[in-house]
């Protein structure tokens, strides 16, 4: 005889929620426990690749300046007094030679002054003049026996004083005729008006101040630059230098060293001649690029292959098809291109575009930029 248990539904339907409860809980589990994040794709990117390899680099220290005349090259025409403007020939712009009028002063004071010195130098040597007849008098009636002789002497005496008083008179009047001089300007060199603040007619104070004209040979331009302290002992005399960002030839070479610090902004002022026109006026201002330290038979790679992480540094490298992240330790660095000290060794390959967003391990297909040209 077959004897069936029956259970009630009630118990049935209490395991059955027990067991979802249990399976649910196995889930949450699993979820707590999961494996690293893992980036896959399939997606192959496209990069722009370059050999590493061995090179020299040169680092720079950048600095800031203003184009301005070298020494002898700007001539700023003041007033020797006070005056009126009798004569102004030059508009802004107009190009001079040397010799050209420039600017003649009506100083009253100054032909009055000439005049009066030069009737000095007449009197002096009229005076001059009876010294001499007295003293052909007086020693011809010494040889007749008629004068004495201290009055021979006394009119040599005369002599020398006359020559005294004419030598006297002749250099204050060199001296009236030199300050009137300055009434007269004339170009010391070839160049151009940079800048005039006055018209004929107009009354001038002798002061920079009160200008009247400013002449500047453009050909003799330097720019007066400022050196960070912390950069002072990587400038030397004669470094080439050239406007921040080119590639060209260096146009500029440092002309004076770093002697004395401008106490308002900490920085030393130094001065860089042209050695090619760099086309810009003067009181621009510019950013300079001056050749520092040089490393040679280092590892050199374009400054577009480094990625930055906060502190840390980091490039690409194609591996089997793939980017490989690789840390490296930087060295000096010249604007296109950085020495890596460590990370990298010859014959890898770096990426230099299109890792803006690149993961690590990613799939690559990798294109080699053309050669630059050589000139």
């Amino acid at each position: 005889m077959m004897t069936m248990m029956i259970r009630p539904r009630s118990m049935i339907r209490r395991r059955r929620v027990l067991g979802a409860m249990l399976g649910a809980a196995a889930m949450m589990a699993a979820c707590d426990t999961a494996a690293p994040e893992v980036v896959t794709t399939d997606t192959v990117v496209p990069v722009t690749i370059a050999n590493v390899d061995v090179g020299t680099i040169r680092a720079r220290v950048r600095v800031t300046g203003v184009i301005t005349a070298a020494p002898g090259a700007d001539l700023i025409v003041v007033a020797p007094q006070p005056a009126r403007i009798a004569e102004l020939t030059k508009a802004e712009g107009d190009r001079v030679h040397r010799g050209d009028l420039l600017v003649r002063f009506d100083i009253p004071a100054l032909s009055a002054e000439v005049s009066k010195q030069r009737a000095e130098v007449g009197r002096a040597e009229a005076r001059l003049g009876n010294a001499h007849a007295a003293q052909a008098r007086a020693r011809d009636l010494f040889e007749r026996g008629v004068a004495s002789r201290k009055e021979v002497e006394d009119a040599d005496r005369e002599i020398a004083d006359a020559i005294a008083d004419v030598d006297s008179a002749k250099a204050t009047a060199a001296s009236a005729g030199a300050l009137a001089a300055q009434s007269v300007v004339r170009a010391t060199f070839d160049g151009i008006v940079a800048r005039r603040q006055h018209n004929p007619g107009d009354h001038v104070e002798s002061s920079a101040a009160d200008a009247v004209l400013r002449v500047i040979d453009p050909s003799r331009l330097e720019v007066l630059a400022s050196v960070p302290m912390t950069e002072v002992g990587r400038v030397k005399l004669g470094a080439a230098a050239r406007l921040a960002g080119e590639t060209a030839p260096a146009g500029l070479r440092v002309a004076s060293l770093p002697i004395a610090v401008d106490p308002a902004t900490t920085s030393v002022p130094i001065r860089l001649s042209m050695v090619t026109r760099i086309g810009l006026p003067v009181g621009a201002p510019v950013t300079i690029d001056i050749d520092a330290e040089e490393h040679a038979g280092v590892i050199v790679v374009p400054a577009s292959a480094i990625v930055r992480e906060g502190e840390e540094a980091a490039v690409f490298v194609a591996v089997d098809g793939k980017a490989v992240r690789r840390p490296v330790t930087l060295g000096l660095a010249d604007g296109a291109d950085v020495e890596l000290t460590s990370g990298l060794k010859t014959g890898e390959r770096v990426i230099v575009a299109g890792h803006a967003t690149l993961p690590d391990g990613a799939a690559i297909s990798s294109t080699v930029p053309p050669q630059k040209a050589s000139s």
